[in-house]
């Protein structure tokens, strides 16, 4: 076998997998994709099925499962962390706010990666922070571009309205006054992993006294910025 490891088991499940890299296979075309014989190759794929690694289709074809996914998006979400610390660095050096990276998880979103102002009144969301995906310029960008069914569901209770979501699809960015918190203003804009689906948003915030009531006219472009770099870099990786 070309490209052997020495572990049979896992050389074999490599090429079910490679095979179903091209698209999805009935038993009969993984047999003639992989050249295993028809009983390994059905053992190999349903155990693959078992652990999320394999799927089926509609049709019932063999196709490569969620688990590959999340497991890129943990990967990615490393290369992510090793890009944020000097890109919030320099947001929060270019706009005088402080900088946060959050990620959805579930119905709530993280504070990944942030950069705090050096001196006085500081908005903290200390690394680690778990907010509501309800309110905040943050939730609104990672709600923004989801799918309408899980849209509309994220909506109920919200803090802003689909009209508000539809407006950051139009921008490119997310503004709220004192949505999270009283006294509090932040701008976010959407990190975008190699699928171009929304990983991460990028957010300065800040009293309102500073930010204004207009806070993306002051920022947005900045912002902007920096979340494309954080897209560049998970795209390069």
């Amino acid at each position: 076998m070309d490209n052997s490891s020495g572990v049979g088991v896992l050389d074999k499940a490599a090429l079910v997998l490679s095979a179903l890299e091209s698209g999805p296979a009935t038993l009969a075309g993984l047999v003639a994709a992989t050249g295993l014989a028809r009983p390994t190759a059905h053992r190999l794929a349903v155990a693959l099925e078992h652990h999320r690694l394999v799927t089926r289709d509609m049709q019932g074809r063999f196709i490569l499962g969620p688990r590959l996914s999340e497991l890129s998006a943990a990967a990615g979400e490393d290369r992510l962390l090793a890009t944020a610390g000097p890109v919030l660095t320099h947001l929060r050096d270019v706009t005088g706010e402080s900088a946060q990276l959050y990620r959805r998880q579930g119905e709530m979103r993280i504070c990944v990666a942030a950069a705090e102002r050096l001196s006085g009144l500081r908005d903290t969301v200390p690394v680690g922070s778990t907010l509501p995906m309800k309110a905040g310029s943050a939730a609104q960008v990672l709600l923004a571009w989801e799918e309408p069914e899980r849209l509309h569901r994220g909506l109920q209770g919200a803090r802003f309205t689909a009209t508000a979501l539809s407006g950051v699809r139009r921008r490119g960015w997310a503004q709220s006054i004192g949505e999270r918190e009283p006294g509090v203003a932040s701008v976010s804009a959407p990190v975008r992993g190699p699928s171009n689906r929304v990983v991460a948003a990028v957010s300065v915030s800040g009293p309102i006294e500073r930010l204004t009531r207009h806070p993306g006219r002051m920022h947005a472009q900045a912002i902007i910025e920096s979340a494309n770099r954080l897209t560049e870099a998970l795209r390069r990786g």
